[in-house]
C-alpha cells in the first residue's frame, strides 16, 4: 500500500537514503524537515500518513517533537530513526507515542517492514 511519507532528520545524507528506500517500496516522500520544529510544522501542514523522525536534532530533539505531534495528533503514525546506543531514547519515544523505530545506518528491508507494520 502506498503511503505519503514525511522524513525528519538533520543529516541530507539520511534523508536522501531514506527517501530513496521508500520511494523504491512505492511510496511517496511528501516532505523533508530538518530539525523536531519543522517536523512539527509540516506535520500539521502536509498531514502524511507516516512520519519517521530522528531522535537527536538541533533546535527541538525528535523526542520533543514526538511528545507534540502524538498529544495533538492522538492517531499520529511515527516512526523513530536512531543511532546504534540510543535504546532508552527509543524506548521514551516509544512511550510518548511513536509506533516503531529504526537504527541508523539503515537496512533497506528493515525500513519497509516498520513501515509496513505501522500502517496494518
Amino acid at each position: 500500500m502506498m503511503s505519503r511519507i514525511l522524513i525528519v532528520d538533520d543529516a541530507k545524507f539520511m534523508r536522501m537514503t531514506l527517501s530513496n528506500i521508500l520511494i523504491k517500496a512505492g511510496h511517496e516522500v511528501i516532505g523533508e524537515g530538518e530539525n523536531g520544529e519543522q517536523g512539527i510544522r509540516l506535520f500539521r501542514e502536509l498531514k502524511p500518513d507516516i512520519v519517521t523522525m530522528d531522535i537527536t536534532m538541533p533546535v527541538l530533539s525528535g523526542l520533543e517533537a514526538v511528545k507534540q505531534i502524538t498529544t495533538e495528533f492522538s492517531d499520529a503514525l511515527v516512526i523513530m530513526c536512531s543511532a546504534m546506543g540510543q535504546q532508552k531514547m527509543v524506548v521514551e519515544a516509544i512511550e510518548a507515542g511513536a509506533k516503531d523505530f529504526i537504527v541508523k545506518p539503515f537496512d533497506e528491508n528493515r525500513v519497509i517492514e516498520a513501515v509496513s507494520r505501522v500502517l496494518d
